[in-house]
């Protein structure tokens, strides 16, 4: 089965930069051969709902962020080593919360991010940013 575990979480000054990690094992394609697939990042604040930051689609590296994280936030992935990364620079005190990883197949990966787009989540890392 599919196993999405994050890592990196911790506090932060505004401005500051933190870099989370996931990995990823098991197959979004239960016993396919195509290898590429859909990740993405997603925040949830205390008292909100969980909310899309980034996500890659790794067939193309293609990635989609939207506008609270945007030119701030960087997805990438490192093949070899199965894992995703957030890079997140400029720290808000906005951006606390816990962040999930998701994992699913690429065809998740449209001009959206949506929970719902996603079956397969990590336990979360929290992130505080102080002022």
């Amino acid at each position: 089965q599919v196993r999405v575990v994050e890592s990196g979480g911790g506090s932060a000054q505004a401005g500051g930069s933190l870099r989370l990690s996931c990995a990823a094992s098991g197959s979004v394609y239960s016993g396919s051969t195509i290898s590429s697939y859909c990740m993405g990042w997603f925040r949830q604040a205390q008292g909100k709902e969980r909310e899309g930051g980034a996500r890659i689609y790794t067939g193309t590296g293609d990635t989609l962020y939207t506008e609270s994280v945007k030119g701030r936030f960087t997805i990438s992935e490192d093949n070899a080593k199965n894992t995703v990364y957030l890079q997140m620079n400029s720290l808000k005190p906005e951006d606390t919360g816990m962040y999930y990883c998701a994992a699913d197949r690429s065809y998740r990966c449209g001009a959206s991010l949506s929970v719902a787009d996603f079956r397969y989540w990590g336990q979360g890392t929290q992130v505080t940013v102080s002022s």
